[in-house]
């Protein structure tokens, strides 16, 4: 929809806004009425370079062509049937994203928070079928974030934040270790202890990658102790951090990985995939959802991942990654730039990041303020350098007007 389609002003959609909606959000002073590309635009035909990607989500361009076509043609055929039905974009997208990243089993979601959700569920219930009442316990590492629901809430390591507070008590049996210590997560792990849940890079967290040995040494700790290794990849996967997911970079290969964001090309839909013999934890009556595996995002994300795999994006990402990070580190004021492929964290020497984020929106760059020294940059997986040397020029002239 457009204002001219509607009928109504700028001022007219912020008074809705004002007087209907929970304000959680601090917004951006425009109102997005159509993209493309790498590229939002408002209601004055005003275009913004999108490194926000709708928070990591428009990987292959906002509007992509072939997830726009898939979206219609299933419109025209069906737009939601029961899981108790069989239906073809279900069972083609299974295929691919299991064929594709190397699991045997996947259970669809409709977003991150519910694929880190049932991912928790899988692993509790797996340690009593297995071991018994009391193994059933999960460690989480301080700093991480993985959604916003109970229990994901719980597993969000960021006690005495706005996050958290008072949204106790929370589920039990969810503990904190030190991310990139290895020997924090051996010392929280006890005889109760079913899992250990991680992100490869931390997102929210300030995107702070994770060691390659960290993650091989939990995968040894998982091994030893007979837990389970979960990797949360609903920001980090689908060509993100310069592979189709995080774990291919490291060689460390999860018991269960969840994944959401990209793999819709903005369509709500998240998974959890598995081993067949993990899967087995789960039957009748276990999990259920009545939108998941809804037959349009089916078919958009089907479209999407293949967007992502035949025109090699994980490859552009981590060429045009390696090319951005080396640009910026080039920026005033810089303490450090971090990330893979194009998941980049650029931390400043003062607490600047929001006064850069609204600064930059107004100069026509659209990122995220994750910490208040940090903006997070995550543009579509198809961005050039030219967009590349622009945002980065966008970034100088803010910060030498904010210092």
């Amino acid at each position: 929809m457009k204002l001219d389609e509607v009928g109504k002003t700028k001022e007219d959609i912020v008074n809705l806004y004002e007087t209907y909606f929970y304000e959680t959000f601090k917004r951006f002073d425009f109102i997005a009425e159509s993209g493309h590309d790498a590229y939002l635009v408002d209601e004055s035909g005003r275009e913004y370079l999108d490194f926000m990607a709708g928070i990591a989500v428009n990987s292959a361009g906002h509007c992509n062509k072939k997830v726009v076509e898939a979206i219609k043609a299933q419109c025209d055929d069906l737009i939601h049937a029961s899981n108790y039905c069989y239906t073809i974009p279900q069972a083609m997208l299974a295929e691919l994203i299991c064929k594709s990243i190397g699991f045997e089993k996947i259970y669809l979601q409709n977003s991150g928070a519910e694929a880190n959700e049932v991912m928790i569920k899988l692993a509790r219930k797996y340690g009593k079928d297995n071991y018994g009442e009391n193994r059933y316990k999960i460690v989480t590492a301080l700093n991480s974030f993985h959604g916003r629901t109970l229990a994901t809430l719980a597993a969000t390591g960021q006690p005495d934040t706005a996050i958290q507070h008072n949204y106790d008590p929370f589920i039990p049996g969810i503990t904190y270790a030190e991310y990139n210590n290895l020997k924090s997560f051996e010392d929280a792990c006890d005889e109760d202890t079913i899992a250990v849940m991680v992100e490869p890079i931390q997102g929210e967290g300030g995107v702070i990658p994770a060691d390659e040995e960290f993650l091989k040494g939990l995968r040894k700790l998982c091994d030893e102790r007979d837990m389970l290794l979960l990797f949360d990849e609903v920001q980090t996967g689908w060509g993100r951090t310069g592979s189709l997911m995080a774990y291919m970079d490291y060689g460390v290969k999860p018991d269960c990985i969840s994944m959401a964001k990209a793999m819709g090309g903005g369509m709500p839909i998240g998974a959890m995939c598995t081993s067949a013999k993990l899967a087995l934890t789960f039957g009748p009556g276990a999990h259920g959802s009545t939108y998941a595996g809804n037959p349009v995002c089916c078919a958009a994300s089907y479209a999407q991942i293949s967007e992502i795999i035949d025109n090699n994006l994980s490859k552009n990402s981590k060429d045009m990654g390696e090319y951005f990070r080396e640009i910026l580190k080039t920026l005033p004021e810089v303490k450090e730039v971090r990330g893979r492929g194009l998941m980049i964290g650029l931390e400043f020497t003062k607490d600047i990041a929001t006064d850069v984020k609204y600064n930059a929106q107004e100069a026509g760059l659209l990122v995220t303020a994750v910490r208040p020294s940090v903006i997070r940059l995550v543009p579509p997986l198809n961005v050039t350098r030219d967009e590349c040397d622009k945002a980065k020029d966008i970034l100088e002239r803010v910060i030498k007007k904010l210092i």
